[in-house]
């Protein structure tokens, strides 16, 4: 029997109970009154339940939307985040010996930080998880219509994440709107990561319960569509955006459903992140065994259905034992999403390369240097031949060494080619730099220009690289992944796509489409005070083209 909300708010940890003020804002939903907080020009809605806890006997299974809403329901709290993988310098992976190096291990865990690859401590997480919040101009401030609505999707290696970390995003970008004359409201889920939403393996195979968190992520986009309007949204008007993960995930949902869109957004704006080279979710088995050993489920008949039973803790501890992207072998991660006939029909290049995309325009973009950050769990690999069976071995198992070949003159030995790029003979430390320039252009610059160089010509599309940040606050990292995102380089530009569909903010340089004809990026420089200016998305040619063959062939 379905349990109506009042009765699940009594027993759910999702739902946050608190004690209204006067004149909070009010809205309803189905049969309920569902109360907010007041913040000055904004007013947000959190914590709201949009799909059934995922807990027992619903843990690795399909999202279920809750019932209609019922009596009261208290949004003044942002609901625990989904449990959280721990990142780990030497989880499932060999300790990486730093000694000798110019980087003390403080130092290297400094930059981790400063990259924002770490779980926010003291993070109250949950497996009934799945909430969504709602910030929108408050009340007083009246529109004749419906206002755009912008859906933000949380990075974090598909391993951590939540929403509570940008409470702050959301209220700037609501209040800029409102400054701009361009209102719109801000919408953001949580979803399952790691294990507990991105399992692999022949048996979720079989099951159809594969890529959860992308479902999750679906699931509250209906939730959307059904209830945005009660806010004051247009649910014609909504534009998904996301960096890193979030933004692999904008790109993976255009490209669901053979990219048909079913009318839940309209636009995608990415920061870091496009569709990536991912193989058949079988092959990910050695994790999905793995975690079925580590948990004692392997002597039972059905597995999956034995990781239901699992207590919350003992599957934490082997979730934690597994790789994540602090480990050795970094961005080859895990918890990915991955092919499962569907969600996912193929390897989404190849569902690029066959044109089976959303027909909406989009923005994706990179910083400079997207790989520094990640090449620190490495530091142990110091020269030539480690490199290469590095690479080989971590993210291009299935070619052959012939095919490979080019990839070592592309990405060469020479400090000067590496990343942090354009820092000369600084920051040599081993292949430091050259792990650095091949993870950050594999995983996020080719896969960006390969979407672009497919789709321009047949939608809108705008791309943009950073340089801001090269030099602070840790020159080390460079212009480094997440840097874009830290600084509020694009606010404007976000708000203005999301209103009107062009992420020309109406001042200073016109931000050009990206062409076949005139491939042009809007690129910031390094400095703070310098205007961004209009470059051509040619650099590391051949390297980036290859990356795109390799993927499209041999997806990890």
């Amino acid at each position: 029997m379905l349990l109506t909300i009042g009765v699940l708010l009594a027993v759910s940890t999702t739902a946050t109970l608190g004690i209204p003020l006067a004149g909070s804002p009010t809205v309803r939903l189905d049969n309920a009154i569902v109360t907010g907080l007041g913040a000055g020009s904004v007013s947000k809605f959190l914590g709201i339940p949009f799909a059934q806890p995922p807990k027992g006997d619903r843990r690795f299974r399909l999202p279920v939307a809750v019932p209609p809403y019922e009596g009261t329901l208290s949004a003044t709290k942002y609901g625990p985040a989904c449990p959280q993988q721990t990142p780990s310098a030497d989880s499932g992976s060999p300790t990486v010996d730093v000694a000798g190096s110019p980087l003390s291990p403080d130092q290297i865990d400094g930059a981790l930080k400063i990259s924002r690859l770490q779980a926010t401590d003291a993070l109250e997480s949950d497996e009934d998880c799945l909430s969504i919040n709602v910030i929108k101009p408050a009340a007083n401030i009246s529109t004749q219509v419906l206002l755009p609505v912008l859906v933000w999707i949380y990075g974090g290696a598909f391993e951590f994440g939540d929403t509570v970390s940008y409470d702050d995003t959301g209220v700037r970008l609501v209040k800029r709107s409102l400054e701009l004359g361009q209102p719109l409201i801000y919408v953001s889920m949580n979803y399952r990561v790691s294990a507990w939403g991105f399992l692999p393996g022949a048996e979720v195979k079989k099951a159809g319960l594969g890529n959860l968190g992308l479902h999750d992520q679906r699931e509250a986009l209906l939730w959307v569509q059904k209830y945005i309007g009660a806010f004051g949204g247009d649910k014609t008007k909504v534009t998904l955006w996301g960096q890193s993960a979030g933004a692999i995930s904008v790109s993976l949902h255009m490209l669901t459903n053979g990219g048909i869109t079913n009318g839940l957004f309209r636009g995608g704006f990415m920061q870091s992140g496009a569709p990536i080279p991912i193989g058949d979710i079988s092959d990910g088995q050695k994790y999905y065994d793995a975690l079925v050993a580590d948990t004692g489920c392997s002597k039972t008949i059905d597995t999956l259905e034995c990781l239901r039973g699992v207590s919350s803790d003992a599957l934490q501890a082997a979730v934690d034992k597994s790789p994540n992207v602090l480990s050795y072998q970094s961005l080859s991660l895990a918890w990915v999403p991955r092919a499962d006939g569907v969600f996912l029909a193929d390897n989404p290049l190849k569902l690029v390369q066959e044109g089976k995309v959303a027909d909406i325009p989009f923005v994706t973009g990179n910083v400079d240097d997207e790989g520094t950050a990640f090449a620190f769990s490495s530091l142990n690999v110091t020269n030539d031949a480690q490199f290469r069976e590095y690479i080989k071995t971590n993210f291009l198992p299935k070619a052959p060494d012939s095919e490979l070949a080019p990839l070592w003159s592309a990405y060469p030995d020479v400090p000067r080619a590496g990343s942090p790029f354009g820092t000369g003979l600084l920051w040599d430390i081993g292949q430091y730099k050259r792990i650095a320039a091949f993870q950050g252009d594999s995983v996020f610059q080719a896969p960006r220009r390969f979407f672009l160089q497919q789709r321009s010509g047949k939608q809108k599309t705008w791309s943009y690289l950073s340089k801001r940040s090269k030099y602070f606050p840790l020159a080390l990292v460079g212009s480094s992944h997440g840097s874009d995102l830290k600084i509020d380089l694009l606010d404007d530009n976000i708000v203005r796509f999301t209103s009107t569909l062009n992420p020309n903010n109406g001042t200073g340089v016109v931000w050009p489409q990206y062409t076949p004809a005139s491939p042009q990026l809007l690129t910031f420089p390094t400095t703070i005070f310098g205007s961004p200016s209009i470059t051509l998305d040619n650099y590391r040619a051949d390297g980036l083209k290859l990356l795109a063959q390799l993927g499209l062939k041999y997806p990890n």
